[in-house]
């Protein structure tokens, strides 16, 4: 049977072996390991921690426990390697708790990276400099396309690639996303700007005078077009709609079963389009399996 990761990511072909229920119950057992011997994921995507949601989660563990172990992998006899629950782990440390509930996985460097990554990118809280970096590092570890990843995590071609473009901006504009100086939309205000002085120089203006986005975008047009004659029409903004969940729970579902359509080793190309009265989803189904 493939593990989870081989058929998500469709990476390599040979057949894990069949585990016994008794085999995956033991897998599953929850232990208690001493604190000091477990260490972060060295594949976790999020740089920043927010000290104020981990003091809350460190309140919420102590008045009703740890509802979910944390999940992690033996590095040596005695040391553990988080794979997932990094959160509860440091909410934990704060508690000053001598010994954390977990559950021991035999997993891989490559098998570890990907639940760190999946495990954050399925939570909002990341910026989108950590999420742009949690792709790049899929596609690296599993070798796929943007079009194959997107396709495996239910999102947009367009989407993923947009976050992967920000990685082209200079680090200090990187860094400002990180800290939540500017928005992501205010990153792409300046990545039009193409020239990294110009990058900089925008950055720091928007940081001092609290521009929001449409002022951002003025200034970029007003530096890239000082003759306003040279410019290139401007379109009109379409309003964002709400989308309402029933929607959004709709459009989850069609790319969930993508997904699995996908796993079954049916390379399935989808092509999505929101237009301003609804959502079209094009689906390329080859009648030869490759």
């Amino acid at each position: 049977m493939k593990s989870p990761f081989s058929r998500f990511f469709g990476g390599g072909s040979k057949e894990e072996p069949q585990k016994t229920e008794e085999a995956v119950n033991e897998a599953e057992k929850v232990i208690h390991i001493a604190i000091d011997n477990i260490v972060p994921n060295r594949f976790q995507p999020r740089t920043i921690f927010d000290e104020e949601k981990i003091d809350e989660l460190a309140r919420t563990i102590h008045t009703h426990g740890v509802i979910q172990p944390i999940v992690v992998r033996s590095t040596n006899d005695e040391q553990y390697e988080i794979i997932a629950g990094e959160r509860r782990f440091r909410a934990m440390k704060k508690l000053a708790w001598q010994e954390v509930p977990a559950i021991v996985r035999i997993m891989n460097d490559k098998e570890t990276a990907s639940v760190a990554l999946i495990e954050n990118l399925q939570r909002e809280e990341l910026t989108a400099i950590e999420e742009a970096v949690a792709y790049q590092k899929l596609l690296e570890l599993h070798d796929l396309t943007q079009e194959a990843l997107a396709q495996r995590l239910g999102k947009g071609q367009s989407t993923v690639a947009n976050k992967l473009r920000l990685l082209k901006l200079p680090q200090a504009v990187q860094d400002a996303i990180l800290q939540r100086q500017i928005t992501e939309r205010h990153a792409r205000a300046i990545i039009t700007a193409k020239e990294e002085s110009l990058q900089l120089e925008l950055l720091e203006k928007t940081i001092a005078e609290g521009w929001n986005v449409r002022q951002l975008e003025e200034q970029v047009h007003s530096l890239l077009y000082p003759n306003e004659e040279e410019a290139p029409v401007r379109k009109k903004k379409a309003r964002r709609k709400v989308v309402s969940r029933d929607v959004r729970i709709a459009l989850n579902t069609i790319r969930q079963s993508l997904t699995m359509v996908s796993d079954s080793g049916i390379q399935v190309k989808t092509e999505e389009e929101d237009t301003e009265e609804y959502y079209q989803i094009t689906v390329k189904i080859p009648k030869k399996k490759k």
